[in-house]
């Protein structure tokens, strides 16, 4: 891991993973514009650097962080070091994920393992570790971004759907076990969003899924960092262990 840091007494510290590109980016972008100092973290720096170098153009704070989060332990040091140089961790969004779809019978271990280890367990290290600061100050805002894969599932997804699914009930845990201490956690499952991962999607598949809408639109990462901007926002206080569907009623969970 690789940091570039400074203090920044009195700003909440937002850790966002998966920072680099799509729905963490725009993320990344909304909680900067909204006065958080942005911790970005992805595998490999030179992205974060034009995204952290965008963000203080606009007048923002940022740290690029990089992360490999398959790795546990070099998650959790990741946060245990970012808090001991900023002085605070006060939200933390895991939004890492990755896919690698196939049907349950032809699935590999391998690509089942791998899913598991990026898209939860990564983040059960990320919590584990942030909890302690926001303990010690009495607010935290965790936000796990799962999918309404992992609400409905999904052929050709049991991996990933377990993940997700497993992110909700993480977060719900983690929320009556935190939520004494000022400390919320909320789940926001995103529907079908344009980003990187389904651009070359064919057109027919991207119209078969808005037509299960009720908003004839696709989403855009706008719409999931809007939903993550209230959630960790002061004024949310009262609202955790919740799941979130930002999906145009796609599934009306």
């Amino acid at each position: 891991m690789s940091t570039n840091t400074t203090d920044q007494a009195g700003v909440r510290v937002a850790i966002v993973t998966g920072a680099s590109r799509g729905i963490g980016r725009s993320i990344a972008m909304r909680l900067a514009r909204d006065g958080r100092h942005v911790v970005l973290v992805a595998r490999s720096l030179p992205p974060l650097n034009d995204l952290k170098s965008q963000i203080e153009s606009g007048g923002g704070k940022a740290t690029a962080v990089a992360c490999d989060v398959g790795d546990a332990g070099a998650v959790g040091k990741m946060v245990e070091q970012i808090a001991e140089q900023l002085g605070r961790v006060d939200i933390l969004v895991n939004n890492a994920g990755i896919t690698r779809d196939n049907l349950v019978l032809r699935m590999s271990d391998a690509e089942w393992d791998e899913v598991i280890r990026v898209n939860l367990t990564s983040a059960f290290a990320a919590i584990r570790t942030a909890a302690r600061p926001m303990m010690r100050a009495k607010f935290g805002r965790i936000v796990n971004i799962a999918s309404t894969s992992g609400v409905v599932g999904n052929s050709g997804q049991a991996n990933y759907a377990a993940a997700k699914a497993g992110l909700i009930g993480l977060s719900k845990t983690i929320a009556r076990e935190l939520g004494s201490k000022g400390i919320t956690c909320n789940v926001i499952a995103p529907g079908f969003i344009e980003t990187d991962m389904t651009a070359n999607l064919p057109g027919q598949v991207k119209d078969h899924v808005v037509g299960l809408q009720a908003v004839k639109r696709t989403g855009t990462g706008d719409d999931i960092a809007a939903a993550v901007a209230y959630v960790t926002s002061d004024e949310a206080g009262f609202l955790t262990g919740q799941t979130i569907c930002v999906d145009g009623g796609m599934t009306m969970c």
